[in-house]
């Protein structure tokens, strides 16, 4: 597996800072496995993760026990390190509570919501669209994790971002089985317009219902599999 050079950023999205070791293998690693890089199920060799990420020991280490904790790996004594495997219901347990944490989440956001935040996930959807037509699976992914951590920033509340985070990179792996078909990749680009029309007008009803709308699009993709 070769390092995608569109890798996620830490920090807000549109700020780029220096970033440690361990958190350099903390995203590349993470990165690898919600693009589904590395296979639900698959025992990883340590030493392989470390030449994909070209990173050192320690670095890779860390971001096991990391990953682990989020729930995207396993640590099994004497077998080694597991992706962890997708059932359906994970899935449907995500996804209920995706409901109830981005409902919180549009409600702050339309509270604290600014022209300028408008602006960048509007330009942030207009990539997810160009990502589509290109039908680059890989790009829209990191780009739709960037609109979604532009929400959570918006909401600007430190302990639903963390939760946020979490939950997403989780979901991300299911949603990674269902964008073979293109007409869903377009239905998402739509979702997050209405998203953000809703966000523009500070209208928390609107913004809690195309936010549900946008996650059950998910379920009914995931579902008819």
């Amino acid at each position: 597996m070769s390092n995608d050079s569109r890798e996620l950023k830490a920090g807000a999205p549109g700020k780029v800072r220096a970033i440690s070791l361990n958190e350099q293998a903390y995203l590349r690693f993470k990165q690898a496995l919600i693009t589904l890089s590395y296979k639900p199920g698959d025992y990883l060799n340590t030493a392989q993760v470390m030449a994909d990420l070209e990173l050192g020991r320690t670095p890779v280490n860390q971001a096991i026990h990391r990953l682990a904790g989020e729930g995207l790996l396993q640590v099994i004594p004497r077998k080694g390190v597991m992706v962890a495997p997708l059932s359906i219901d994970d899935a449907l347990e995500l996804i209920e509570v995706r409901l109830a944490n981005e409902s919180l989440c549009m409600t702050l956001a339309c509270q604290r919501v600014t022209r300028s935040d408008i602006d960048a996930l509007r330009a942030l959807n207009q990539q997810i669209a160009a990502a589509v037509d290109q039908r680059d699976r890989v790009g829209m992914m990191l780009l739709d994790r960037q609109f979604h951590q532009l929400l959570a920033a918006i909401a600007s509340n430190s302990r639903l971002t963390d939760i946020l985070s979490v939950i997403h990179a989780q979901a991300q792996r299911f949603w990674a089985t269902t964008l073979s078909r293109e007409s869903h990749m377009q239905e998402v680009v739509a979702e997050h317009e209405a998203i953000i029309a809703a966000l523009a007008q500070q209208d928390i009803a609107a913004a809690d219902a195309a936010s549900r709308a946008h996650i059950l699009s998910f379920k009914r993709a995931l579902l008819a599999g």
